[in-house]
């Protein structure tokens, strides 16, 4: 257990739709359930995800100063907060792509112990550049804690950086609540995050799902969330005629009600850190299509063992995919036999028990 003495402030964008929102939401769970008093503190007034403990929501405070005025006021805010609760820990959850933003959270932060938490594979928006800059600020930590190995491999690479470790998200908390699936076709892929084409490359699942042609044999596509790609995404759809087979449908807190349903999910991304989607797809028994990005799913898929690994930005290699698990079906069940055992190391209990160890270290 930890020491109920500790106060913890898990400091995020927001509670929104992406990973690192979940990751916050789940964290202050784990961490509560281990006997700290956990603080939760949002900038933006984006809350979609639950949290365990207080929440502290900055951006629900409206006024009328200008951008760089009201995050000034934020970061005081912060610095006041930290004091008059007596947090022993921060756990900046926050990307970090402004230099000079991060020059003033460490003024905000002061003498607090710090843990960062490194969520992409593209570093600069978790360790702002000029590298040797950020190396001051961040080589004072007391951990830099990376979503997957091959994260804190770049980071002690590229800045040098000593004061890492990496402890990968944990399977979700799962429910029992459930859905009207009347809507839902009876074969179906999945996919479900943030609709960013620039991260998720989309537009790649799409062109695949259609060169695979499953669709002639009844196999729909089923988009779930939000983003500021939508609209793009629409407009593909329609251009390859699949509007009959592929739907687009809004972020739901219960979405592992439609992935339990799921022949796959499938994931096309540029760039990740550790995909809680694959993650939680396998825990529910569902195995994972996905193109073997940086960073993170050659952490957990095994080719088929719990999934399909692909090259990324290949769109017949994608749609072979498709095509294998519509109707491989030796392949598509020693898959899905494995899927949830494949990610037993990643239950809530041990990687409870890893942010513990940090924890306790610092």
């Amino acid at each position: 257990m930890g020491n109920h003495k500790n106060k913890i402030a898990i400091i995020s964008n927001s509670l929104g739709l992406g990973g690192a929102e979940k990751f916050a939401s789940l964290l202050s769970h784990i961490l509560t359930n281990s006997g700290y008093e956990i603080h939760n503190i949002i900038i933006e007034d984006v809350i979609k995800y639950p949290v365990s403990g207080k929440l502290v929501n900055l951006g629900a405070e409206k006024n009328k100063d200008i951008s760089v005025v009201r995050k000034f006021k934020k970061g005081l805010k912060i610095k006041q907060y930290i004091k008059n609760n007596a947090i022993s820990i921060v756990i900046d959850n926050r990307s970090r792509p402004l230099l000079i933003r991060e020059i003033f959270a460490k003024y905000v932060y002061n003498s607090t112990k710090i843990i960062y938490v490194v969520h992409l594979s593209k570093l600069e928006i978790y360790l702002s550049k000029p590298i040797f800059l950020s190396r001051m600020i961040y080589k004072s930590a007391r951990k830099i804690v990376c979503v997957s190995k091959s994260i804190e491999q770049a980071i002690i690479s590229n800045y040098k950086l000593k004061n890492t470790t990496t402890i990968y998200n944990p399977q979700p908390i799962d429910s029992d609540e459930s859905i009207d699936f009347v809507a839902l076709p009876e074969k179906f892929f999945i996919y479900f995050g943030r609709l960013s084409e620039h991260q998720k490359n989309l537009t790649l699942m799409l062109d695949s799902f259609a060169t695979s042609k499953v669709y002639e044999q009844g196999f729909h596509l089923i988009l779930i969330g939000a983003g500021e790609s939508k609209t793009l995404l629409e407009s593909k759809i329609k251009d390859l005629h699949l509007s009959k087979y592929v739907a687009i449908k809004p972020f739901s807190e219960n979405v592992l009600s439609y992935v339990k349903r799921a022949r796959a999910s499938v994931l096309s991304s540029n760039y990740e850190g550790f995909p809680m989607s694959i993650v939680e797809s396998l825990s529910v028994g569902i195995p994972v299509i996905s193109v073997d990005c940086p960073t993170g799913p050659k952490e957990i898929i095994i080719d088929k063992n719990n999934g399909l690994l692909v090259e990324m930005n290949n769109n017949e290699a994608l749609s072979n995919a498709f095509i294998t698990f519509a109707f491989d079906d030796f392949i598509y069940q020693q898959c899905k036999l494995n899927a949830k055992k494949s990610i037993e190391h990643l239950s809530v209990e041990n990687i409870s028990k890893q942010w513990e160890n940090v924890l306790n270290s610092i």
